[in-house]
């Protein structure tokens, strides 16, 4: 009979239970659980344990401590703590103890025993600009499980390839252990090697560092120091519980006093490089992927850091324009994604900043790719040709109909096209006139048609093209009648058709 707290095995069947294992919870009243693809999984033992009580996770919780004194004083004052828990030679994990309700619960990040590389993670190219600057602020954004920690460890394993140079880390606990290559790391834990982030980078300056990595910014006091590092030449990364690159700047100003966010506004304009923002989208057929925002520094960056957001002057709108520079909306890297079919249009809206932009953006995919609406709806364009909308031999009953030949028109009815009046009925407006018929006011000959001799032409018509008019009628111009000579100051107009010459 397995005892349930032989904590190396439970572990190691842990990380067993399911495929890509990311998380182990561990809650009062839950059975065990993993996290696989985003979805919490329930894991059974022998004896099968159907909840865990108060004392079982208390007693893990002890295990995971293993005595240390100032993680124990941690817990009890503040509710929570933090540590690293290694399995040796199978996995290495991040570990958080919280009481909850009185009771502890244990939440356990797996780790990647090989960090991955930018070209790993599918990371942009953009990526290997931000490991060549020589100072300034990084940071990596985003919410708790986004991946932050996994793009900060590559972009240092890019320095740790590329550059002998000193790296310092202060992280909580540490997660990656950089392994010598053309860098010296030395990699500081929260608790065991230092009280609190702020005293860890202040005693980082006296360390000469060319790069520190703080495992977050947490406080007032972090930021100022973070400040001083990058103002003196050091390259500092970091990471923030932020949504996206706009309130990465607002979070941090929010952080001081208004009397001093101008002089804090300008130290960021001046000190801040880039600002990455993660989201994890579920793929089409499992796994996850990261949606990121990219925000580098331009004189517009600057300018509205300085003097913050206005209608016209927005971060969201800086990014989408400076796409050529390696700057990118979550809007725009998830249409990329949708675009490559690595996630559906649900995961799309879902996961956008602005809905609008992301909905006209897949209308543009569908449109470019030949899909629509009308295959959502099982329908083509085939089937549009073959059931016209209106039928032209079939009479639509709600128009006048034509009359039959032959009988009197009744009162509002007009003839078919091309059809002349009965004898003896004036003939509709626009409709041609039986021969020896008099025109009606606005009604035209058919080309071809001689005039009728005696007959006048109406108000507006004329004759049609080489017919010739009517002994004693005049010609009108421009359908008004020719004017007398003094009208036209004594110059006689003459038409050239009744010119005796000219017939």
């Amino acid at each position: 009979m397995l005892h349930l707290f032989h904590l190396e095995f439970i572990l190691d069947k842990l990380m067993h239970a399911a495929p890509e294992v990311s998380d182990i919870n561990m809650t009062v009243g839950h059975p065990i659980q993993v996290e696989s693809g985003g979805q919490l999984i329930p894991v059974f033992f022998e004896p099968e344990i159907r909840s865990l009580t108060a004392f079982q996770t208390e007693t893990l919780a002890l295990s995971l401590l293993r005595g240390n004194r100032h993680l124990i004083s941690t817990l009890l004052e503040t509710g929570a703590c933090d540590l690293s828990f290694n399995l040796e030679g199978k996995a290495r994990f991040r570990v958080n103890i919280f009481s909850q309700q009185g009771r502890y619960s244990i939440v356990m990040r797996k780790l990647e025993n090989y960090i991955k590389s930018i070209k790993d993670l599918g990371l942009p190219d953009t990526f290997h600009k931000l490991a060549l600057e020589k100072n300034g602020i990084i940071l990596v954004t985003g919410a708790t499980g986004t991946g932050k920690t996994t793009t900060l460890a590559s972009l240092l394993d890019e320095i740790n390839t590329n550059q002998s140079i000193h790296v310092v880390t202060l992280e909580d606990p540490v997660e990656f252990i950089h392994q010598p290559k053309m860098s010296t790391f030395n990699q500081r834990e929260l608790g065991m090697d230092f009280r609190n982030f702020s005293e860890g980078l202040r005693s980082a300056l006296r360390q000469a560092p060319k790069v520190i990595l703080v495992g977050e910014m947490r406080d007032r006091e972090t930021v100022e120091m973070a400040l001083s590092a990058a103002e003196t030449g050091h390259l500092v990364f970091s990471t923030l519980h932020t949504v996206d690159a706009g309130s990465t700047v607002n979070r941090i100003v929010g952080l001081f006093d208004s009397e001093e966010e101008k002089l804090i506004r300008v130290r960021l304009a001046d000190t801040l490089r880039w600002v990455v923002s993660q989201r994890l989208l579920p793929k089409i057929g499992g796994g996850r992927v990261a949606a990121l925002e990219i925000m580098g520094m331009s004189l517009l960056i600057k300018d509205i850091i300085t003097n913050g957001e206005s209608s016209d002057k927005t971060f969201y709108q800086a990014i989408e324009n400076m796409r050529p520079l390696g700057f990118q909306t979550f809007d725009q890297h998830i249409l990329d994604l949708y675009r490559d079919k690595t996630i559906n249009e649900d995961v799309a809206l879902t996961f956008s900043s602005k809905k609008t932009v992301v909905s006209r953006g897949i209308d543009t995919v569908k449109a470019a790719s030949g899909e629509s609406d009308y295959n959502d709806l099982g329908l083509s364009l085939e089937d549009e040709e073959e059931q016209p909308a209106f039928n032209l031999a079939e009479p639509n009953q709600d128009q006048a109909q034509p009359h039959p030949p032959g009988q009197p028109l009744a009162p509002g009815q007009t003839p078919a096209p091309g059809q002349p009046p009965a004898p003896g009925q004036p003939p509709a407006p626009g409709q041609t006139p039986a021969p020896g018929q008099p025109l009606t006011p606005g009604q035209t000959l058919a080309s071809g048609q001689p005039h009728a001799h005696g007959q006048p032409l109406a108000h507006g018509q004329t004759h049609p093209p080489g017919q010739i008019h009517p002994p004693g009628q005049n010609p009108s111009v421009n359908g008004q009648a020719p004017r007398n000579p003094a009208q036209t100051g004594g110059v006689v107009l003459r038409s050239r058709i009744s010119q005796p010459g000219n017939i």
